[in-house]
């Protein structure tokens, strides 16, 4: 018996395998792989710097509008009609200048008093600055409703006189405020124009000779190149425009071994560093006193004698003019 044997269809071949392409890596993503952190961090801190760029120009962009002046104007107005106005004013530091000036500085700018929060603290210093008497100044806030002024004030160190008018001034020649002729304090008088920007110059003069200070009246300016000094017993000395402090101090010196002033001399000359040139009353010459046992005689010298006499200008002069003459007297 004959078996029939059936067969199936042919076993089909498995499908050829596909190729994976190869997936290309930028530049930028093998940066990132080198990096210490992971891509989730790298990815956050991206999104974040662009957030913060967008923020910083929507920001600009706003201030060029004047929004954040407009929202600060508000709220300093809700401020102040919640109460936080200035109410006070405490100044310290004050010892000479006037107090009401002080405040009147200080709120000056009518928006200030609405509103402590619009207060412009560095405006109200440049306004006290610029005040003669004010050196430095400190001010501040102290909520709810007060304004604080610490004041640094300038210490007088003369009295400037110049066409008639007195004033007092600092060391550096500034300007503090006007003196009366009746209210003249007990400081150093420089005359003349531009004998208040000499101050510190001038202080430097007398520390050449100590002892002579208290017995000087006043110092004229002259020219602009040299000074006279007045002293209070009458004379009138003439120094140099070059080593006026040692001029200074050899007249101390001499004064010192036989005195000088309070002799009955007007004028003394120093200009010419070779001699000390003296004048008295009713001379027509002034008497060249090369001896220094001349100094501080009586006699007067010798009309004839030309050697003996040395011309100069021949009293006050005409350098210091009569409008300059020391306040409250005569030089």
């Amino acid at each position: 018996m004959s078996r029939t044997i059936k067969r199936g269809p042919p076993p089909k071949r498995p499908a050829p395998r596909r190729r994976q392409p190869v997936k290309s890596v930028s530049l930028g993503e093998r940066l990132v792989a080198r990096l210490p952190v992971s891509e989730a961090t790298v990815k956050k801190a991206v999104t974040w710097s662009i957030t913060g760029l967008a923020g910083a120009a929507i920001i600009g962009i706003a201030t060029w509008i004047g929004v954040p002046g407009m929202i600060g104007a508000a709220v300093a107005s809700t401020a102040g009609q919640a109460g936080l106005r200035v109410e006070q004013v405490e100044i310290t530091g004050l010892k000479r200048m006037d107090r009401m000036t002080v405040y009147a500085i200080a709120l000056e700018d009518k928006q200030n008093r609405t509103s402590m929060l619009a207060v412009d603290l560095p405006a109200i210093r440049d306004r006290l600055l610029r005040y003669g008497w004010i050196a430095d100044a400190h001010v501040s806030r102290r909520l709810p409703d007060t304004l604080l002024i610490d004041i640094v004030e300038r210490t007088p160190a003369a009295v400037w006189q110049d066409r008639g008018e007195l004033t007092l001034i600092d060391k550096d020649g500034v300007l503090l405020e006007p003196v009366q002729p009746n209210a003249i304090p007990n400081l150093p008088l420089v005359i003349g124009p531009g004998a208040d920007r000499q101050e510190a110059g001038y202080q430097a003069l007398l520390a050449a000779a100590p002892q002579l200070r208290p017995k000087i009246k006043a110092a004229t300016w002259i020219g602009n190149r040299r000074w006279d000094l007045t002293f209070a017993s009458g004379e009138v000395l003439a120094l140099p425009e070059d080593g006026a402090g040692r001029a200074l101090a050899r007249f101390a010196e001499l004064d010192a071994n036989r005195p000088l002033l309070g002799r009955g001399w007007m004028r003394f000359d120093m200009r010419d560093p070779a001699k000390l040139v003296a004048r008295k009353p009713g001379m027509n010459q002034n008497h060249a006193l090369a001896d220094p046992a001349q100094v501080g005689t009586a006699t007067a010298p010798d009309t004839d004698g030309a050697a003996n006499a040395a011309a100069v200008d021949g009293g006050t002069g005409s350098e210091s003019g009569a409008d300059n003459a020391p306040a409250g007297g005569e030089g």
